[in-house]
């Protein structure tokens, strides 16, 4: 009898196949007192299984095949980095010898002490990084235990399968990529996981949080995977399988039929043109973005660069950085100002001061800056340093008034004036634009406008501030919701805002690049929609089939109404 289960669907695509498990997920670890002749022994036995698990994971990185996205590749770079950070391999060296206590032990500590401190961090996709953690500990515990996971290698003609794991990591997916795997299902992570970035990157359908799968799914069963509703049917029946490859062949002729567009401008039925730019985190991200057809970038986050170190970086690191992010791009590049909190200072930066009961609503991007403004200078010269080599547009994140937009805007004034006096160049304009995901900024846009080169909506944090809810928390991230009016409403006064005022209006937040809400934002006169660059062709597509004018005339409706069920009707109405 078939079965229908149910998890978060992250990258999406039909799979049919078989089942074939992943075994080893929670490892068992042992703590036990080592009498003291055997500790330096242990600690030996500590850092040979670092060096293997090191090269392990740089075996996996020269398997990468080329053309491969340069954020996978990117991930086990993370990881091999985290290998040798200090905060993890000398603080695990002290706690054997201080305690005496086993290698696993100790590195168990350790490892509870680092995740922590990223479970404090209010931004969600910085948050989701203690999966590095969680899975460079795990390949190091597995190498003490003897419990390695073995991924057989391909043999000729091997049917596709698709893996059901507790979790699987960034090195784990790259050697099953070439394996014939069809689709991953994993019993934990979120949309902001490895295994959903990755997966979407190699466009492999993925389900994540789909608790008990491996108890729930049969080794050898067949089972069908829905990517994008989420959906897993397994033992499915005769009606069912070719109701899902009729499917699953009408998705391959999309795709096939979107690489047509990649030259093509983004342009609407009634003649209006949309800007489709990217998001970006890497250089790599760059060339994609180009090769997608992204006009420029909307968003290149920064904080990246200080991450996984002990001190801050230069302002020759950072110029260097930028520079060669700007030089890679012929479009304009909206680069955003530092958004760390006081609790993500434990890699490199301040340390000292309690750990904040909310992190979320506490110091944190552009308010950290403001409380240490030579950390904000710092980034601030390289920036401008960096916009002698391009189109350089700089985005400040979580403004909630004036008084912060105006301070920042001065300390940058200023910074210019020292560097042109320093005889540095630095290009004759370089726009200053508010990121809009506070509701305060949504509600004082008219004012933020008329001091403000460009806005930027960031939805995921403005939806969340919004309905006080945190979408990375299984307990609640259910009333995660892009369209309740209210949100609807924040977004539409930005826009209104910044139409009024005579200033560009970007969206870069996940509802930019999710096709499910591209005729919704278009209707609610939204022209630049900036987003993962291997989402540009599908919005692209949307927009060119779309009669803005028709939209905007529905959206005006959709947004009078009281009633959330005739609103939802009239968002469904959207698509016909």
């Amino acid at each position: 009898m078939s079965l229908w289960l149910s998890g978060i669907g992250v990258s999406r695509g039909i799979a049919i196949a078989r089942v074939q498990k992943m075994h080893g997920g929670d490892l068992e670890v042992p703590e036990y007192t080592l009498p003291e002749v055997e500790i330096e022994q242990e600690v030996s036995r500590f850092y040979g299984a670092q060096r293997k698990a090191r090269d392990q994971l740089r075996a996996v990185r020269q398997q990468i095949p080329g053309g491969t996205p340069g954020e996978i590749a990117a991930f086990i770079d993370t990881h091999l980095l985290m290998m040798e950070d200090r905060s993890l391999t000398e603080a695990v060296v002290a706690l054997i010898r201080e305690h005496s206590i086993n290698a696993e032990a100790a590195l168990r500590r350790q490892r509870d002490a680092l995740v922590a401190v990223f479970e404090q961090m209010d931004d969600p996709y910085l948050r989701t990084r203690k999966d590095d953690v969680d899975h460079v500990v795990a390949r190091i515990q597995r190498i003490l235990l003897k419990s390695e996971r073995q991924i057989a290698p391909k043999t000729e003609g091997a049917e596709p399968f698709i893996m059901v794991s507790d979790d699987i990591t960034p090195a784990d997916i790259i050697l099953l990529s070439q394996q014939n795997v069809a689709a991953f299902i994993t019993e934990y992570g979120g949309p902001l996981s490895h295994t959903a970035i990755l997966a979407r990157s190699l466009g492999i359908p993925a389900i994540v949080g789909l608790r008990d799968a491996r108890k729930l799914l049969r080794e050898n069963e067949t089972v069908i995977v829905d990517g994008e509703a989420g959906h897993v049917l397994a033992d499915p029946d005769a009606k069912a399988l070719d109701f899902y490859l009729r499917k699953q062949e009408h998705q391959a002729q999309y795709r096939r039929d979107l690489v047509k567009l990649k030259g093509k401008a983004a342009i609407s039925q009634d003649g209006i043109k949309i800007h489709l730019l990217a998001n970006i985190e890497l250089l790599e991200d760059a060339a994609e973005a180009v090769a997608n057809g992204a006009e420029g970038i909307g968003l290149y986050r920064t904080e990246f660069l200080y991450m996984n170190r002990k001190g801050l970086p230069s302002e020759e690191e950072q110029y260097e950085a930028y520079s060669r992010i700007v030089a890679a791009v012929q479009g304009p590049i909206t680069i955003r100002t530092l958004d760390l909190g006081a609790d993500k200072q434990v890699d490199s930066g301040r340390s000292n001061g309690p750990t904040p009961n909310n992190p979320a609503l506490g110091l944190r991007a552009i308010r950290l800056c403001l409380k240490e403004p030579e950390l904000f200078r710092v980034q601030v010269r390289a920036l401008l340093r960096a916009s002698a080599h391009g189109k350089v547009q700089i985005m400040l994140p979580m403004i909630s008034n004036l008084q912060e937009l105006r301070q920042s805007q001065q300390i940058i004034e200023s910074s210019r004036e020292e560097l042109r006096n320093e005889g540095y160049k630095v290009a004759d304009e370089v726009p200053i634009g508010t990121m809009i995901e506070v509701p305060a900024a949504a509600i004082a846009a008219p004012m933020l406008a008329r001091h403000s080169r460009f806005f930027s909506i960031g939805t995921n944090d403005l939806i969340q501030y919004t309905l006080a809810i945190d979408r990375v928390d299984d307990e609640v991230n259910y009333l995660y919701d892009p369209l309740h009016p209210a949100v609807l409403r924040l977004i539409h006064m930005t826009i209104e805002a910044g139409i009024q005022a005579g200033i560009p209006v970007a969206m870069c937040g996940e509802m930019a690049g999710d096709p499910r809400y591209t005729r919704l934002l278009l209707g609610l006169g939204l022209t630049e929609f900036s987003m993962h660059p291997a989402n540009v062709l599908e919005i692209k597509r949307i927009i060119i089939e779309s009669n803005i004018g028709e939209l905007k005339r529905k959206v005006k409706q959709l947004l009078t109404s009281l009633d959330p069920v005739e609103m939802r009707d009239l968002i469904d109405g959207l698509d016909a």
